[in-house]
């Protein structure tokens, strides 16, 4: 059934044209947020020194080429892109305008890398915190595309530096429906819509709900956002982590009935569920109405069940 925001992206089209004007004109403004190096972020003192490079290509919204070859890849922050697997002939909503406002801002720059955990990925790619040269200011690449609407943050558990600052820029980037929060297929999704989130497998995306009880076997625990287990939207932590997310000041056991945003990516076994490694995906928002006395309730193993599929001739939103 088709419902509202579940597009073909025949709706996005009636708004590229005012996002494209939006975009443009930021970027004719120029840099909105230049500040002195020393005010840029209140995470510098987590990072390493600069080391001082030039821009030569961009390659998407948060990924550019410098000119001694290295790619690199605009750690914490994650610009508009389209399913893993999708195909489709028309463009995905924002992708062009992430690197349009990345071209505006880097294209051609000097530019200081800074690193706050792994500095390398499995491709070989740079894991930088990037702000560009302009005389004495520095302007954050990841804190201004993020503050535009035109990234979401996006953690690792290896590499989570400037991450409070980011969700900080994010959160009143939705407050204004800027870039990505003003189309519906960005939203925030409901831990209920569960045909929604079965389309989204193998996507990056924000989910909340409430907890309705944190359930346990011998390797993992589920953070089940209904008591039917077998169909709801489900967390899953390994036991291993467990101890590791408590240092960072998240308690999973103590997550019963609270209401929680989570962001990762959507994978499908007998229901949605987003795989927790690290705290930074977790927000809590506040207690349920109803804060129930919910154990640790023991489950077994998930049977497997197929995501609903994308509708005829649709794509999988």
């Amino acid at each position: 059934m088709r419902r509202e925001g579940d597009l073909n992206l025949s709706s996005w089209r009636c708004g590229a044209s005012l996002c494209t004007i939006l975009v443009a004109c930021t970027a004719a403004s120029g840099v909105a947020r230049g500040v002195p190096a020393s005010q840029s972020t209140d995470c510098l003192s987590t990072l390493s020194q600069p080391e001082r490079r030039t821009v030569a290509d961009i390659n998407s919204g948060d990924t550019l080429t410098l000119t001694d070859g290295t790619v690199v890849r605009l750690i914490g922050a994650k610009a508009p892109a389209a399913p893993l697997g999708w195909r489709g002939d028309r463009p995905w909503p924002l992708v062009d305008d992430a690197k349009a406002a990345l071209s505006q801002l880097a294209s051609g720059a000097e530019v200081d890398l800074r690193y706050g955990g792994r500095r390398v990925d499995r491709h070989g790619h740079a894991l930088a915190q990037v702000f560009v040269v302009k005389g004495e200011e520095r302007v954050w690449l990841q804190g201004e595309l993020v503050a535009r609407g035109l990234a979401r943050v996006y953690s690792f558990p290896d590499n989570h530096a400037c991450i409070k600052e980011l969700l900080a820029r994010e959160s009143e980037a939705r407050a204004k429906h800027a870039g990505v929060w003003g189309v519906p297929t960005y939203r925030i999704l409901a831990a209920s819509d569960l045909e929604r989130l079965g389309r989204l497998t193998r996507s990056y995306q924000l989910v909340e709900g409430v907890v309705a009880e944190v359930g346990g076997s011998r390797a993992r625990l589920y953070l089940n956002f209904d008591r039917d287990w077998h169909h709801d939207f489900t967390i899953v932590v390994e036991r291993k982590d467990q101890e590791a997310l408590k240092a960072q000041g998240l308690d999973v056991k103590a997550l019963a009935g609270k209401r929680l945003r989570v962001r990762g990516w959507i994978e499908w076994r007998n229901g949605p569920m987003i795989r927790l490694t690290h705290a930074e995906q977790i927000e809590v928002l506040s207690d349920a109405p109803v804060v129930t006395d919910a154990p640790i309730a023991p489950v077994a193993p998930h049977r497997d069940r197929q995501a609903p599929a994308a509708p005829p001739g649709g794509i999988a939103l």
